[in-house]
């Protein structure tokens, strides 16, 4: 598996990265395309194509915040999926990056949800927030109730909530 930086919004993979970040994630859980494209210009992120073997398989957007890096999406492509990749994938993650935070939709809001979470916790993160609001993407879109999750304990939520809402989010 190879986890190629992707640093412009001309790359070839971008386009096939946001047809299935814009069909997978709901309008209220994603950024519009020009928000989408200026990721690519902002100094705390890393978009990140996962390839298997010659196949992209997914993509993971990370934010390199003060002392964490925020996942703020992580997907494998639907045809890729139910192959043990992600695990794969966040094993990528716990080898590169010591401490890891990322939001979720809380489990009681369907099956899909439900399997996200045990995922997760398979995979080595802790609910560390049941009162976690992501706030909107913008104009139209409401904030969200979700949890947040994390493969360490912050010293400080508080902290890193403000962080994440004044980097990611502003």
């Amino acid at each position: 598996m190879e986890f190629l930086p992707i640093t412009s919004s001309d790359h070839y993979l971008v386009q096939n990265i946001y047809d299935s970040y814009s069909t997978t994630f709901p309008e209220s859980e994603r950024r519009d395309d020009e928000q989408f494209i200026e990721l690519f210009s902002n100094p705390y992120v890393k978009v990140i194509s996962v390839l298997n073997g010659s196949q992209s398989i997914g993509y993971l957007i990370l934010w390199e915040l003060s002392n964490y890096i925020f996942v703020e999406h992580f997907e494998v492509f639907e045809a890729f999926r139910s192959q043990k990749l992600g695990s794969h994938i966040t094993g990528y993650l716990f080898r590169n990056y010591p401490r890891i935070i990322l939001e979720i939709e809380p489990e009681h809001l369907g099956e899909d949800a439900k399997r996200r979470y045990s995922f997760y916790q398979k995979n080595g993160f802790k609910l560390i927030d049941e009162m976690y609001v992501q706030p909107s993407y913008g104009e139209g879109k409401k904030p969200l109730d979700l949890w947040l999750l994390a493969n360490y304990t912050p010293d400080n939520l508080t902290e890193v909530k403000d962080e994440i809402y004044d980097i990611v989010y502003h």
